[in-house]
């Protein structure tokens, strides 16, 4: 599996990966502007938000920074540098008006903590848009990406391809095809929030 900010360093291009690199190419950055305008289709009114981001996410952070102007949204960026990561800290330094939306990257250290994460919004009362559904079902508001299931798959093809014979260079690498949005409307209420009706229709999935 190939993470999109390492792709092109490895391969010619995707069609034609050209070395000893192929997989699924995660299209991260491309989905920031997605994510900003499913998080301005569930809460209309806001303006202002907070992205906490590592070493690992910060290509994220600068995709979704560039992509913010355009829905007019203000961002506020915190790195986080010191694992265990300070959560409330990193929420306590931005300003007030940025703490109820939080938008966060998908990065391993992010993902092991999904469900502190989660809690620090539901502590907080805090809308958040996260990258992969784990984070919804541990709690999070919201969450749009990649199906990883479908991916896990695909790659699994990939690896037995290459074990059968094919040649890494010839296979090119793939971008996700299916995407799924994930709403925590159990979430929505503890925090206060009343989801649009339009956008449950387009869930993937509703928890409640």
């Amino acid at each position: 599996m190939i993470l999109s900010r390492l792709a092109m360093l490895y391969v010619k291009s995707l069609a034609r990966p050209g070395g000893r690199v192929t997989g699924v190419f995660l299209q991260q950055i491309e989905l920031a502007s997605k994510r900003l305008q499913l998080l301005k289709d569930a809460l209309p009114s806001f303006e202002a938000a907070t992205i906490f981001w590592d070493s690992l996410s910060e290509y994220q952070w600068k995709a979704t920074s560039s992509a913010a102007a355009s829905f007019g949204l203000r961002l506020a960026g915190v790195e986080l540098l010191k694992q265990p990561y300070d959560y409330e800290g990193a929420l306590a330094s931005v300003p007030p008006n940025h703490r109820s939306t939080l938008i966060m990257p998908i990065a391993p250290a992010f993902y092991r903590d999904r469900e502190r994460l989660a809690e620090l919004g539901l502590r907080h009362q805090i809308a958040s848009m996260f990258a992969v559904r784990e984070f919804a079902d541990a709690g999070g508001l919201m969450s749009y990406g990649p199906d990883f299931p479908a991916i896990f798959r695909r790659v699994a093809e990939y690896v037995d391809r290459i074990a059968r014979g094919a040649k890494a260079a010839a296979l090119p690498v793939e971008q996700p095809t299916k995407f799924e949005l994930v709403i925590n409307v159990k979430t929505a209420k503890a925090i206060g929030l009343q989801i649009p009706d339009k956008l449950l229709a387009l869930a993937d999935e509703v928890i409640e």
